[in-house]
């Protein structure tokens, strides 16, 4: 039998073909239920009626009862007029304005009536003016029931087909009086009753028609309690499916190989932080179930050593590891790391690009299924079918965010059992966003730089401010450092004034002919854009300017400045993410972020967030709160893309963790999803899993 809620949106009242064409296509809405929870982004108070004498200039939203007294109608050319009618109530005269559709309006206005008008006061000659404002007639409207006035946000083609906020707001209540019974429950009574959550019912007829500020409150709570549950429920039950059904590799022994590289290679002492990660990386290859952690550090941090002494574990049991890189670029820097801490140690390392091609080629690949190769450094190369691997019991994924799940997915095709897998990131993720993006994830945390490192010093200027700024890059340069200078595009668009790095690059050569510039760019070839990061790499390149193909992975630590051009263009991860390239070696590093005079409030902030602050953290968190979870990088390459509709990750911290608790209670006492207690829960699940991500095995 078709529950209610799936009746499609067309039979509704008010809707028919026509329009259900037109919600599917600007609002993905086609059932009943998809209505319901088309939800307001807003209110406005209507249960006040102000008189015209209470009006002040800087009033909101605000609403009148007042006599129509006359109309005029100005011609204002062009086939255009301009209604202006006059209503009082008794305090005083106001005006109210049409400039569209004013003949049509005027055909309905009738002298005497009493009018309901709702909308924002101005003062123009002397008296308070309502510009388009709503109007009904007194004998309409039932003054009782008049409350907190939800908003709907709508697109241009719905207005033009009725279907502006006020459209909308019929339709839905339209469809709740068509609702005779109580919409069903997804939520049962053990976890509504402690948790006091109103019924499901209840809270969709209040969050679309609240009679007081409460009611909203309760109402978006029951509401984004259970969108945040069920995504939570998901991830957790996937999780646990992973842990029962996966065996790993049990790594049980750290033998010769490791301790030859910690007692004789590792010059250095590890952070208290890489000593907790790699304690914790060690119980997972030991425990008998296969390693799914997330490595989370910020820029310098450390995080390859870890990487790598992981990899050394599963050296000494027996197995060969693999570290994949987003760019050619990154994973040859791995292999210039790696093989230098390795010297000596008798482990065979090897890289496997795009550019290793030929004899080199067939001597990689042969060592890698002979098993004579023990650590592989790659890009995309390496899940190639051609790449097989004798005993591969350990993956490393760098910048996780840019490889898809069925990429990484075919890693585990190449071993008998899933291997160990390691995945990091330079970017760090607020811990809300954390447990909803990579939730099936175990993470780990390096919290601390090396000892010695000094923190970036990041200023910002001006665009009108090049004097000074040119010649700290020239006191840099002549000390013997090096510098980038960023760009936010190739070429300049017609759309956007911005600098371009074709025009920037001349201009900074005229600025400092004795030095010699390099230029890097996402349109380049292949070959020619490596040759030219050679260059910058070997020092023979002082300035590299570049767009944003250096943001992830470069380690140049003679390179001490950053500048980036036009930074109000870049959010706040991606201004952090350009600002690790430098500050990577022992001499004091400098960050410029050059704007525009003129820019928003919220840029502002931005880029007072990168001075005061080098946390990534803290910087992630701040980045959440200004754009929203959809629009940070990473979130939408994850696999693990969710699309909620009333729950905010950013704000809703505290509901994501309660929503998590509960979840967890019902994995753990029902692991193989068969109680009948939670039938509700598995089944309501299975429906949304038709519209909710896809988790592959490896997230």
């Amino acid at each position: 039998m078709l529950d209610i809620l799936d009746q499609d949106i067309q039979f509704l009242p008010g809707v028919g073909p026509r329009r259900k064409t037109l919600l599917e296509k600007e609002r993905g809405i086609r059932t009943y239920e998809d209505l319901l929870e088309y939800y307001p982004f807003k209110y406005i108070d209507r249960r006040h009626i102000y008189k015209i004498s209470e009006l002040t200039p800087d009033a909101a939203s605000v609403q009148i009862c007042a006599r129509l007294l006359s109309c005029e109608m100005f011609d204002m050319g062009f086939h255009r007029a301009r209604l202006v009618a006059h209503v009082s109530d008794g305090s005083g005269i106001a005006d109210l304005v049409w400039f569209k559709k004013a003949e049509h309006i005027a055909k309905h206005l009738k002298a005497g009536t009493q009018y309901i008008v709702f909308g924002s006061p101005t003062v123009f000659n002397g008296r308070y003016q309502f510009a388009h404002p709503e109007l009904k007639p007194i004998s309409e409207v039932e003054l009782s029931q008049l409350g907190l006035q939800p908003y709907y946000n709508t697109s241009e083609k719905m207005k033009n087909s009725g279907l502006d906020t006020w459209g909308m707001d019929r339709l839905v209540k339209t469809l709740l009086a068509t609702l005779k019974k109580p919409v069903g429950e997804t939520l049962p009574p053990f976890i509504t009753q402690p948790l006091k959550l109103m019924p499901r019912d209840e809270a969709f007829r209040k969050i679309h028609s609240p009679s007081k500020p409460d009611d909203i409150k309760q109402a978006e709570y029951r509401l984004k309690f259970e969108e945040l549950f069920y995504v939570q429920l998901n991830i957790l039950r996937y999780a646990s499916d992973n842990r029962r059904k996966y065996r790993g590799y049990m790594f049980t022994k750290v033998g010769k190989t490791f301790n030859d590289f910690f007692y004789n290679n590792l010059s250095f002492e590890l952070t208290g932080a890489q000593k907790r990660v790699i304690k914790e990386i060690r119980n997972d290859m030991r425990s008998g179930r296969q390693m799914n952690r997330l490595l989370q550090g910020d820029v310098g941090s450390g995080k390859t050593l870890v990487a790598l002494m992981s990899m050394l574990i599963a050296v000494d049991n027996g197995y060969q590891a693999c570290i994949m890189a987003p760019t050619e670029i990154l994973a040859e820097q791995h292999f210039a790391t790696i093989t230098a801490f390795l010297q000596g140690i008798g482990v065979r390392t090897e890289l496997l690009t795009g550019i290793v091609k030929g004899k080199r080629r067939h001597e990689v690949l042969a060592g890698l299924a002979g098993g004579g190769i023990d650590i592989l450094v790659g890009t995309h190369a390496v899940i190639e079918y051609t790449v097989q691997f004798a005993r591969l019991g350990f993956v490393v994924i760098d910048e996780q965010h840019r490889f898809g799940v069925e990429q990484r997915a075919k890693l585990w095709k190449k071993s008998e059992y899933p291997p160990h897998i390691l995945v990091m990131t330079a970017t760090p993720i607020p811990r809300t966003l954390a447990m909803t993006i990579y939730g099936d994830l175990d993470v780990s945390v390096i919290d601390e730089l090396p000892p010695g490192r000094k923190p970036v010093v990041t200023l910002h200027k001006y665009d009108d401010q090049t004097t000074s700024l040119y010649a700290g890059i020239r006191r840099q340069i002549n000390a013997g450092r090096q510098a980038y200078i960023v760009f936010p595009l190739i070429k300049e668009s017609e759309k956007i004034d911005l600098k371009n790095l074709e025009e920037g690059y001349e201009t900074l050569r005229e600025a400092f002919p004795e030095f010699k510039l390099g230029k890097v760019h996402g349109k380049m070839k292949a070959a020619e854009k490596e040759e030219e990061m050679r260059r910058f790499v070997s020092g023979e390149t002082k300035i590299l300017v570049s767009t944003t193909v250096i943001e992830v992975g470069v380690n140049v630590p003679n390179a001490t400045i950053m500048v980036i051009i036009n930074a109000e263009r870049f959010g706040l991860s991606q201004l952090h993410q350009l600002r690790g390239r430098v500050g990577r070696g022992a001499d004091q590093s400098f960050c410029i972020l050059v704007s525009k005079r003129k820019i928003s409030d919220d840029t502002r902030k931005r880029l007072d967030i990168m001075c005061d602050t080098n946390d990534g953290f803290r910087i992630a968190e701040a980045d959440l709160k200004l754009r929203g979870p959809g629009d940070l990088e990473g979130t939408q390459q994850s696999g693990m893309m969710f699309d909620l509709k009333i729950a905010d990750i950013a704000k809703d911290g505290q509901i994501v963790q309660a929503a998590r608790d509960e979840a967890q209670k019902i994995i753990d006492d029902d692991p193989l999803c068969r109680k009948e207690e939670y039938s509700m829960l598995w089944q309501r699940l299975n429906a949304l899993r038709k519209n909710m991500p896809y988790f592959g095995e490896i997230s």
